[in-house]
């Protein structure tokens, strides 16, 4: 399956040093391969890369590497295609708006039978992917449940989590989602989080050959999650979450979480 990889934080921050891990995932220490995407909100602007190479191989993810773009919110994808040829438009996070803002989305896992099982009418996917599609029908209920005026963010995202739940019945469901206030992601059966805060200290990659020294790079009240399908340093303590679990994070921090009834897929 593919590999995500998301941040949140309460200053603008780089995320080069776990993009430098995942990114070896895509065709060198990893079989992710058929192509990645990368999404920086900056304000209520967002930038993307995308390419269908692989990552480990594509001259713009070592742009990105190179390129420290400071952002408070990002969302990452590496793809292993199962669903959708490998090609542009199939390669995550998609972007739709709604409520006057860019919405990020980026899935990891195999959804079965949703042509037939999530109807959609307003939000009509580019690409052939179940990903893209399930993002579509996501939208479409928002739109029907809250028309043109959007809610608080506590009705609003335990909504999505019930969306998610109900998405997650057919297959497999790992879902980072932004909208550049609040980022949620839902585990179905793998997703990892850390929170890094003072006093910071070093970290090095499982996947290249990098260690970072945080405390020289950050302040003392700066606070940056990291959320990924897998750990990306084998000398810090990172969170798994429980099949089902969700969690809404904003400028760093949880600020919402809940357990659905998912249970884990077998």
């Amino acid at each position: 399956m593919c590999e995500l990889l998301a941040m949140s934080a309460n200053v603008p921050t780089d995320i080069c040093f776990s993009f430098t891990g995942l990114m070896q995932r895509g065709g060198n220490t990893g079989p992710h391969k058929d192509g990645w995407g990368i999404t920086f909100y900056e304000g209520k602007g967002c930038r993307s890369f995308k390419d269908p190479l692989p990552s480990a191989e594509s001259p713009i993810a070592t742009l990105v590497t190179e390129y420290p773009i400071k952002s408070e919110a990002v969302i990452c994808h590496i793809r292993q295609a199962n669903s959708g040829a490998v090609c542009l438009e199939n390669t995550h996070p998609f972007i739709r708006q709604m409520w006057g803002k860019n919405w990020t989305y980026a899935h990891n896992g195999q959804l079965k039978d949703v042509h037939q099982q999530l109807s959609i009418k307003y939000h009509i996917p580019i690409g052939t992917t179940d990903s893209e599609h399930a993002f579509c029908w996501l939208l479409d209920q928002l739109h029907l449940k809250f028309a043109q005026q959007q809610p608080s963010n506590d009705e609003l995202f335990t909504f999505i989590a019930q969306l998610s739940e109900q998405i997650n019945r057919l297959g497999v469901f790992n879902l980072i989602l932004s909208n550049g206030d609040c980022l949620f992601a839902f585990c179905s059966n793998n997703l990892h989080w850390i929170t890094r805060r003072a006093p910071f200290g070093e970290a090095s990659l499982i996947d290249a050959e990098m260690m970072v020294d945080f405390h020289k790079e950050t302040t003392d009240k700066d606070v940056v999650t990291v959320i990924a399908t897998q750990p990306l340093t084998d000398d810090e303590t990172w969170q798994k979450m429980l099949p089902g679990q969700w969690q809404l994070f904003s400028l760093g921090e949880v600020i919402a979480s809940g357990q659905t009834r998912t249970k884990s897929p077998s």
